[in-house]
């Protein structure tokens, strides 16, 4: 199994503070966990990969999907997409799903990521910084819906994920511009 958490990477583990609950199956058709990205799920094309999950906690009524750069030079890392309000009979997210703020699903919310828009960002790091992981995750939630504004950033949808969490998985990849 690859871990995300290696020493070429210059961030830390963003999902350290926030405990461990349970994880579940998620998978990808067009990532494999711990490689590199391929170019048209990067900037500028901007593509969403396919995801799908399984075998969720028992209790889970919605879902949120986030991807977050922790390597990016800030203080925060970069958050490059954050929906939520999926719900919980939803098993996959097709490819090029973020290409909609609502993923194609009624009542889903996308907030705008760190580049200033509601749809999917492609991994994009600072050429010459160093490699970047990219960190797909999906979060099993206790509540159907989450109520944030959809003018929230997505610390704000972290922040609730925090204490609605009941599993999460975590399906990661890397990119490096020279």
């Amino acid at each position: 199994m690859s871990t995300y958490n290696e020493p070429r990477f210059p961030g830390p583990d963003p999902y350290e503070p926030l405990g461990n609950p349970p994880t579940f199956t998620l998978t990808s058709t067009d990532l494999a966990d711990g490689d590199e990205i391929a170019e048209q799920f990067r900037a500028p094309s901007n593509v969403s990969p396919q995801l799908q999950w399984a075998d969720l906690p028992e209790g889970t009524k919605s879902l949120a999907v986030t991807l977050l750069d922790p390597d990016a030079p800030t203080g925060a890392g970069f958050w490059h997409w954050a929906a939520f309000n999926i719900p919980a009979d939803v098993t996959e997210l097709p490819q090029g799903a973020g290409s909609q703020a609502d993923l194609g699903i009624e009542g889903v919310i996308s907030l705008k990521h760190d580049g200033g828009q509601r749809e999917y960002y492609g991994p994009q790091p600072p050429a010459g910084h160093a490699p970047h992981r990219y960190l797909y995750t999906v979060h099993a939630l206790d509540v159907e819906t989450l109520d944030i504004d959809p003018d929230a950033t997505p610390t704000v949808l972290g922040f609730n994920l925090y204490f609605h969490t009941i599993g999460r998985s975590i399906l990661w990849g890397w990119y490096e511009q020279n």
